[in-house]
């Protein structure tokens, strides 16, 4: 399973709204066998470094402090964690250079919380920064939320991109043995169904190919709601969507979409990166 993410950068705060996405980067790290990389941004305040310079050099031993607990968490896992603390005026700037430096393929971080020296990390503005400019996947999950054991949902738009998406979620449910839904959203005339269909059968042939227990489904409606309403319907506890789809057809799965599911479901939503 080592080749299905080879590098994990977890992004965290180490507080009570981090804990899903700590307990699932040590649970993948631990079933890859590969270490985990951590990184715990610091907003640099620069009023604090003109007037109060010993306030920064307390929240630095602190959240060293905090990052020394997760390690010996993972090692109780028997999974290596190398992390440490960066310095930034923009936290999301902070992770991603952490990715480009490790090289990582997979970042996993919280989707909402409070605001705090890791601030807007949650669906909004600081996600939305995090999954754009990102230089791999993104893995966003609520703070109860575990490694996946029930099922998988992704959907495709039939975009090449659309294609990975539905690549990523089939290795993951290979990997897993766990059962795999594809879906894609139809508008309401017989043309875009036909069309849907033949991406979802697609799809879900490819998907079989790869290992992976696939079945496939089209939907009508709204892509967010409808792609929603299909993850609860099927129990799945990982979605998967992409980061950008066809914006010349009304099955777009990026930005708006992604942002929206990942906010109203608790199961962990991964975003994955187009081939540039």
């Amino acid at each position: 399973m080592g080749d299905l993410f080879r590098t994990v950068l977890l992004a965290t705060q180490c507080t009570e709204f981090d804990a899903g996405a700590e307990r699932i980067g040590i649970a993948l790290a631990a079933q890859c066998g590969i270490p985990l990389y951590a990184v715990l941004p610091l907003v640099s305040n620069t009023e604090y470094e003109t007037f109060a310079p010993m306030l920064e050099d307390v929240a630095e031993v602190q959240a060293a402090a905090a990052l020394q607990k997760l390690r010996e968490t993972a090692a109780a896992r028997g999974v290596d964690l190398i992390g440490h603390v960066r310095l930034g005026e923009e936290p999301y700037r902070e992770i991603i250079a952490e990715a480009v430096e490790r090289s990582a393929d997979l970042i996993v971080a919280r989707k909402r919380g409070k605001r705090g020296f890791l601030a807007h990390l949650l669906i909004g503005e600081m996600v939305h920064a995090l999954a754009r400019h990102a230089p791999c996947d993104v893995l966003l999950v609520a703070r109860e939320a575990s490694l996946w054991s029930r099922g998988i949902l992704a959907a495709t738009d039939g975009s090449p991109h659309g294609r990975r998406t539905t690549q990523v979620a089939a290795s993951i449910a290979a990997a897993f043995a766990l059962p795999l839904t594809i879906v894609s959203v139809a508008q309401d005339n017989d043309a875009d169904g036909r069309i849907a269909t033949e991406y979802v059968d697609r799809a879900v042939s490819a998907a079989r190919a790869a290992g992976a227990s696939a079945a496939g489904q089209v939907l009508s409606g709204k892509p967010p709601e409808a792609i929603l309403h299909a993850a609860e319907q099927a129990g799945v506890d990982l979605v998967v969507l992409g980061r950008r789809g066809l914006s010349a057809v009304k099955r777009v799965l990026l930005g708006g979409t992604s942002e929206w599911v990942a906010s109203h479901t608790e199961a962990p939503v991964l975003i994955v990166r187009a081939d540039d």
